[in-house]
């Protein structure tokens, strides 16, 4: 029979994908863009850096959230980033309300992306540390909401919210605050890590263990590492490699994320002039919600097949493939093919994600994860300006040209994240290096 500890793990996985399918609704930023734009004015730079300093601090607040986890409780540093992320909903309802775009950055982008960041990296590692059994498995679950957080938010949410208030995005945005409010901050009040002496299947330490919900179960029962202890290997060449594949692999999938809709209407509207903006917008939404379906399922999918392939010959296998890809889409005009590569794209780009907690934890040791973990997770802040920028400054200046050499950037990226893939040895087989002693 399983132990309540055992059975608890299974609680926070659901509670933590609540988490984080709300987080992952940033995602879904490509649906407001035009709007946005349209309402305000606004170019698609302007707009668009939004959305990347979202991304940016969503790095940077993992990395800090990291190391401040070693030393209090996934409880509370999940609560501060749901708080966070629902205030910065509420700042940017307010700037749309005064016209204010360096409001809208540090309401959107600076405040709800620092809680993101911290809301982010909490439920991954804290659920690492529940499943040392099936590590990519149970992150990847835990990841996967984060990528479908768009589909909800791009054909239920969003059109609900702007039905209700007639497209008024002042209100729309005030009313997200409240939304998120109401599911995040409950979920992030489950939250705790494994108690003393708990392992899968090891009963009688199980019983022995202190209660999980008491105070010396709100902090993580691997030995406590600093900063300083593991910046020999934040600093190391194999650390660079693994921060390379990553950040490649972001900027590539980021820099067409955001503006996934606007080329698809793009296309659509070059072989069929006579569909209404509003038939178009509808199509990006629908494109958003079906990539954002292979953006979760690709973190689980390829979580658990790093867990039978490995972790490296899994992003090797990603990256190659994403190369044939991004090639293809260069000369591709059919909007239709478009859409099943870009599918293919995001199915590789959520995998990314659901990799890397475990990556971490083998390559580095699980003791050391929720500290490296975060600063890896840097990538995705340099990435979430660097990718969605160019294109951004593409679409602006070279309007006719903009999807062909958006997909030349991200074919070079994608290239130069698979050569440093070859670069990074590759361990045995997880499940038999994970039961090494570290």
């Amino acid at each position: 029979m399983n132990s309540p500890n055992g059975a608890r793990r299974w609680f926070y996985v659901a509670s933590s994908t609540i988490l984080m399918i709300c987080f992952g609704t940033v995602y879904s930023w490509s649906y407001f863009q035009t709007p946005i734009m349209q309402a305000y004015g606004w170019n698609n730079a302007q707009v668009s850096l939004t959305f990347s300093f979202a991304i940016f601090f969503i790095g940077i607040a993992a990395a800090v959230g990291g190391i401040l986890l070693s030393k209090t409780s996934p409880m509370r540093m999940a609560l501060l980033g749901s708080i966070l992320f629902s205030i910065g909903y509420f700042i940017a309802g307010y700037a749309f309300s005064i016209r204010s775009l360096a409001l809208l950055y540090i309401g959107y982008g600076v405040v709800g992306g620092t809680g993101l960041g911290l809301g982010y990296v909490t439920p991954v590692t804290t659920i690492a540390k529940w499943f040392p059994d099936k590590k990519g498995l149970a992150t990847g679950i835990v990841i996967m909401g984060f990528g479908l957080g768009a589909l909800l938010m791009s054909k239920v949410i969003a059109p609900l919210f702007i039905s209700w208030h007639g497209g008024n995005l002042v209100a729309v945005f005030l009313s997200f605050a409240i939304f998120f409010a109401i599911f995040t901050i409950p979920a992030s009040l489950t939250l705790r890590n494994p108690a003393q002496g708990w392992s899968p299947g090891n009963e009688i330490s199980n019983r022995s263990s202190p209660p999980a919900n008491g105070p010396e179960a709100s902090r993580s029962r691997m030995p406590a590492f600093s900063l300083r202890q593991a910046s020999s290997d934040i600093f190391s060449i194999k650390f660079l490699l693994i921060w390379l594949v990553f950040f490649c692999n972001i900027t590539s999938g980021i820099s067409i994320i955001g503006f996934q809709s606007p080329m698809f209407q793009d296309l659509m509207h070059k072989i069929d002039s006579s569909l209404s903006p509003q038939a178009l917008a509808s199509m990006g939404a629908t494109l958003i919600a079906t990539t954002s379906l292979f953006n979760g399922f690709g973190r689980l999918l390829w979580g658990a097949v790093s867990d039978s392939a490995g972790r490296i010959r899994t992003y090797r296998l990603m990256l190659g493939s994403e190369l044939i890809i991004f090639i293809a889409l260069i000369v591709i005009k059919n909007p239709w093919l478009f859409a099943i590569f870009f599918c293919w794209i995001l199915l590789c780009y959520g995998g990314g994600f659901g990799i890397m907690p475990a990556t971490i934890s083998e390559l580095f040791g699980p003791e050391k994860m929720t500290i490296i973990y975060g600063v890896v997770l840097t990538a995705w802040s340099l990435g979430g300006v660097v990718g969605p920028q160019i294109t951004a400054f593409i679409k602006d200046k070279m309007p006719s040209q903009a999807s062909m050499l958006s997909f030349i950037v991200g074919t070079a990226f994608i290239a130069m994240g698979f050569c440093f893939s070859l670069l990074i040895p590759a361990p045995g087989h997880p499940k038999h290096s994970a039961s090494q002693p570290r």
